[in-house]
């Protein structure tokens, strides 16, 4: 993506959480409270890009927001930071409002509109940026190193390729050390390397009890980084919830045998439902919610010999496309 040889593969180590988190006084030790979505509503006329959206981002947690594009997602985000305003109901941090935040950019990190001027270079544009918000030339110097643009840091920005300027807008977000991180798209652009480190980056900001937010379009990476998802469609929220629960929902028991008509019909009389089903190595047979165990035992009493029998995973795009419908 026009990086430096030395490239994002190589992850800078995070800087450290400082004693409290910023914004707050130090010393306060109360847990991050979560992002709060609550009955959403923005039109453009008459069109409702957000119809009636409630869900939550907890902290500790990577939440992945998912949707076609025109879904409302990039939407939510910006009247979550007040970049649009609502029709109806509340986007909060625990309940305040971002525009009655203390310090906001000490508190809420965003990438959602990289805007920057052209002729100025990437340090000069994190260093205009630090001066509204308290921070040091020594944290603007910290950050082009963790995103790995300290070889391009006098280059103008203009001359960026998408993945440097995606990897400058993160860098902004974090000028702060913000405990909320909104993300919108921030893969775009970066090379499998870049996306890697990304990956490795969310999950250990989150862990330390922070809360992050990434909308994306790339399902894969999403079910890489993930630990809830918010999935929205045409609107309105199709899904919200652990990816792991989502996974245990659909799973279901594959089954191969010699004769699958046979085994479809002794499985039915027992109760099961049964699809059958074709992938690359032939016939076989899905249960939902089954016990691979106990069909594995009811078909030995059965007297059918069984060439596989496992737990089979719905993954995230199959989903995706299921919870969207016609509109997938």
């Amino acid at each position: 993506d026009g990086a430096p040889p030395s490239g994002p593969g190589q992850p800078r180590q995070p800087q450290p959480h400082v004693a409290a988190p910023m914004g707050y006084p130090q010393g306060a030790s109360q847990p991050i409270p979560p992002i709060q979505i609550r009955n959403l509503v923005k039109r453009f006329g008459q069109v409702a890009a957000v119809d009636d959206v409630s869900f939550d981002v907890h902290p500790g947690r990577v939440t992945g927001f998912l949707g076609p594009n025109g879904a409302g997602k990039t939407t939510t985000m910006r009247v979550l930071v007040g970049l649009a305003a609502a029709h109806g109901g509340t986007a909060t941090f625990g309940g305040t409002r971002y525009a009655d935040l203390p310090q906001p950019q000490r508190i809420v990190g965003t990438a959602i509109e990289a805007n920057f001027h052209p002729g100025r270079s990437g340090r000069d544009h994190l260093r205009v940026l630090a001066a509204t918000c308290g921070a040091s030339d020594q944290r603007v110097d910290e950050l082009l190193h963790l995103v790995d643009l300290t070889p391009a840091a006098k280059r103008r920005a203009g001359g960026y390729s998408m993945g440097m300027r995606q990897r400058l807008a993160l860098a902004a977000a974090l000028l702060g050390d913000p405990d909320y991180l909104i993300l919108d798209e921030p893969a775009n652009g970066l090379d499998p390397e870049g996306i890697r480190w990304l990956r490795t980056f969310l999950r250990d900001y989150a862990s330390r009890g922070r809360v992050v937010l990434v909308s994306s379009h790339m399902l894969a990476e999403i079910e890489a980084t993930a630990d809830d998802l918010v999935v929205i469609g045409r609107g309105k929220v199709r899904y919200q919830g652990s990816l792991a629960q989502l996974e245990l929902t659909d799973a279901a028991v594959r089954v191969r045998t010699a004769d699958p008509a046979r085994t479809a019909a002794a499985l039915r009389q027992r109760g099961y439902q049964v699809l059958d089903h074709n992938d690359r190595y032939g016939p076989c047979l899905l249960l939902s919610g089954a016990d691979p165990r106990r069909v594995g035992d009811e078909l030995f009493a059965d007297g059918i010999p069984v060439w596989e029998i496992t737990t089979q995973k719905v993954d995230l795009e199959q989903n995706f496309f299921r919870m969207l419908g016609a509109q997938a």
